[in-house]
Parts: C-alpha cells; sequence; structure tokens
C-alpha cells in the first residue's frame, strides 16, 4: 500500500469538513498510523471536536466523546457494575473509553482522580471495571484537548506520568484570513455540513502501520535520536529528560513520517522536525529553566548542541 497515498486521501477527506490546520492533520495521521495518543493545546471554537469525529469517519472507526469537568467520576470514564432489578444480577456497563478514536474535551479539567482512570487503558489497550478486564480493539487513540486560556481557573495539571503516555503534543491555531474567509462562506451557502467517508477499514490501518516498521533506519540514525534523548537527561535546566517510551514515540514517529513523504528511509531532518512535538511535553524543566524559558525553547537549543550525521550533508 502506497501509504503517502493514503495519508493524502485522508487528508482529501478530512478537509471537506476542516479548512486549514493541514499540518496538524498530518500530525495527527502519524500518531494514527503509531496508535499513539495527542495532546491538543488551543483555544474554543477551532474545530478540535469536528477532526475528531472526521477522523473516526474515515478509518470506518467509532467515535466517543467526555466533557470533562471537575464532577466527572473514573466510573464515568471507564464504565461501572449496575445493578438490573428486572434480572436480579449485576450487569457491566462500559464507559466511553471502549471506542476507536475518544475525544477527552478540557481533560486539565477533571480531577487527578479521574484523570488517573486513562492511564491503564491509554497503555495497555484495555480496561479493568471491578476487577473485571475489558479488551480494546484496535485502532485505539485518545486526543485529550486542553484550554491554555484556563489554565489557572479550576484547572489541574496533568501528572508527569500521564504526559509520558502522550505520543505527541500539538496546537491547533486559528486559521488564516483567506482558510477563514472559505469557512464563512461554507456555512453561508450549506444548509448541511457535508461529513467524510470512509476511506479505509480498521483492518487497512493495521497493515499501514506493519509497513511502516519496515522503514529503514540507519544506525548514524539511531545514534543521532540516541544522542538527542540523552541530551535532554543532561541539559542543565532540564529536571527530568525523555524517559525510553519518548525514545521508542520518537523512532516511529520518524518512521511514519518518511513514510508519509514516500521514502523507505529516516533522514535527520525528519528526526529534527518530530522530536520537539514528541520529546518537549515529557520534559520536566527545573525551577531556574521554568523561570527563562519554556519546553520548547530548551528543546531547540538540545537539537542546537547534537550534532547531525554529517555524512547526510546536512547542517544544523
Amino acid at each position: 500500500m502506497e501509504i503517502h497515498q493514503f495519508v493524502k486521501d485522508i487528508k482529501d477527506e478530512i478537509g471537506k469538513v476542516i479548512i486549514g490546520n493541514e499540518n496538524t492533520v498530518e500530525l495527527i495521521l502519524n500518531a494514527l498510523i503509531n496508535e499513539g495518543h495527542i495532546l491538543l493545546e488551543s483555544v474554543p471554537g477551532t474545530g478540535k471536536t469536528t477532526l475528531a469525529k472526521s477522523i473516526a469517519r474515515t478509518i470506518d472507526g467509532d467515535f466517543n466523546r467526555i466533557q470533562f469537568t471537575p464532577d466527572v467520576l473514573p466510573s464515568d470514564v471507564t464504565g461501572i457494575h449496575f445493578f438490573n432489578p428486572k434480572d436480579q444480577q449485576f450487569e457491566l456497563r462500559v464507559g466511553p473509553v471502549v471506542t476507536n478514536v475518544l475525544l477527552a474535551d478540557e481533560i486539565n479539567r477533571a480531577t487527578p482522580r479521574t484523570q488517573s482512570s486513562l492511564l491503564e487503558v491509554m497503555e495497555e489497550k484495555q480496561v479493568t471495571i471491578d476487577r473485571e478486564t475489558v479488551k480494546i480493539e484496535p485502532p485505539f487513540i485518545v486526543l485529550a484537548t486542553q484550554n491554555p486560556i484556563e489554565s489557572q481557573q479550576g484547572t489541574f495539571d496533568l501528572p508527569e506520568a500521564q504526559l509520558d503516555r502522550f505520543f505527541m503534543k500539538l496546537e491547533m491555531s486559528y486559521p488564516q484570513a483567506e482558510e477563514e474567509r472559505r469557512i464563512m462562506q461554507a456555512h453561508r451557502k450549506e444548509t448541511e455540513r457535508p461529513t467524510p467517508s470512509p476511506i479505509c477499514t480498521k483492518e487497512n490501518l493495521k497493515k499501514v502501520s506493519e509497513e511502516v516498521r519496515q522503514v529503514h533506519i540507519s544506525e548514524a540514525v539511531e545514534d543521532y535520536i540516541l544522542d538527542i534523548v540523552r541530551s535532554t537527561r543532561e541539559h542543565p535546566y532540564i529536571e527530568v529528560g525523555a524517559s525510553p517510551r519518548g525514545t521508542i514515540a520518537l523512532m516511529k514517529s520518524v518512521q511514519a513520517e518518511a513514510a508519509m513523504r514516500n521514502r523507505s528511509y529516516v533522514t535527520p531532518n525528519d528526526v529534527k522536525k518530530m522530536a520537539p512535538l514528541v520529546l518537549s511535553h515529557r520534559m520536566v524543566l527545573t525551577l531556574e529553566g521554568a523561570t527563562k524559558h519554556n519546553q520548547q525553547e530548551i528543546m531547540g537549543e538540545v537539537l542546537q548542541q547534537v550534532n547531525v550525521p554529517v555524512e547526510h550533508s546536512i547542517e544544523r
């Protein structure tokens, strides 16, 4: 299967309802191929829910949405055993996590206890309800959103353990002026919004994921990835660097990036592009570092300090 054509077809289909943010859509597809979860930070009204629904439609998958608030309980997420008076026995009712694409809207408004209810399902692709384990059929991806303008008003920062489970952290930006004009025109002309059509089956998506694993990574590029990760652990402004889970995520993301560019091999430029998106949110800065820089700026410093493999003739 031509992976770059596969991605283009999905992007074109999503483009029927999402105008702009093409780079964000492409990065989410990278995560989807790798069954990785996305932490999406953006202001309200930029189309996050529509985007998540569209992705689920294009892969012919199920979609669920949870609107997190401080009073949402863990059982509202995972499910419960309830007593059925008609049958006089307890029955299992699974929660919205049992799906293919889960939109966890405004996850930072939920309490830490509720946030942690997603930990098992994000890592193990299963959920345990009163000692009963329910497997979640692949693909499974969580699109969690948080609103930056309410970061200090009744919100709870995600713990580092949960941040590390997100494959990437992305920002969904405002549309450009011409894109916003097209959005206005589309809403004036159409009484019924178009919906994306299924482009592939879940089985086809699994085959794409397997093909991506065959993308070649040279030893020089492997060393480059390792040097970047190790530099995040040794930087004076970083208290906790990227974990081995982050190393694996970076490796998978660059393989998908290369395949989406119709290449069978990874280049250092792929690594330089994906490293800030995959690693930045995993780093915990020191107090001094946090007062002077943000995670993206420190990640930029790390990339500047690490030597790029010379045989590729790519300059820093």
